[in-house]
């Protein structure tokens, strides 16, 4: 399964590496995430709570960086296990570049599901992908006005569309990206 997609920051390119360098921000922006703790050097364990559809699970994962360029990118590979709810595994691209109006996030994702959860109907994990990703990017960019209250705001025209994904992509595989990338997507490394 792939997505990509784009969102436009209000704040500049460094101030986004930063903030997407703050584990417990990171861990308050993405919904049902319970732990996001750094294990070593570039790595976190990752717990998170989601419920799709009938199916409700606690997964519990590692997230891991590479290629760290700071402040504009990274690659990240994530696993996760939710037990007989079902598995993911994927690695995802993440690009930060200043734009007129702040800065441009830009991930591509690539992943596998298997188990119960990989077996609901496409336009449910449809769905739910697109409404977890929507409400961490609404806390996320809430969470940087927060921090930064002195950048402009984004005009709502300049925001680009929501992700889209291929293949569809269950919400918790779209909560370990969002870990990552805050995804989608999402730079949480001391570089």
């Amino acid at each position: 399964m792939d997505m990509q997609g784009s969102r436009t920051l209000a704040v500049t390119q460094q101030q986004a590496w930063e903030a997407l360098n703050d584990p417990e921000m990171l861990k308050a922006c993405i919904p049902g995430c319970e732990k996001f703790e750094l294990t070593e050097p570039n790595t976190y364990a990752v717990t998170t709570a989601i419920k799709i559809g009938p199916v409700a699970a606690r997964f519990s994962g590692r997230v891991t960086l590479s290629d760290i360029v700071p402040p504009s990118s990274y690659k990240i590979g994530f696993d996760a296990q939710g037990g007989v709810a079902g598995f993911g595994k994927g690695e995802a691209a993440v690009q930060l570049a200043p734009a007129a109006s702040g800065c441009e996030l830009s991930y591509t994702v690539h992943s596998t599901v298997g188990g119960k959860i990989a077996q609901l109907g496409q336009r449910l994990i449809d769905g739910a992908a697109k409404s977890l990703a929507e409400d961490f990017f609404r806390r996320f960019d809430e969470a940087l006005r927060a921090r930064y209250p002195g950048a402009a705001a984004v005009p709502a025209s300049a925001t680009p569309p929501a992700p889209q994904a291929s293949g569809g992509m269950p919400t918790w595989a779209w909560a370990a990206i969002a870990i990552a990338v805050a995804a989608a997507i999402y730079l949480a490394t001391k570089g």
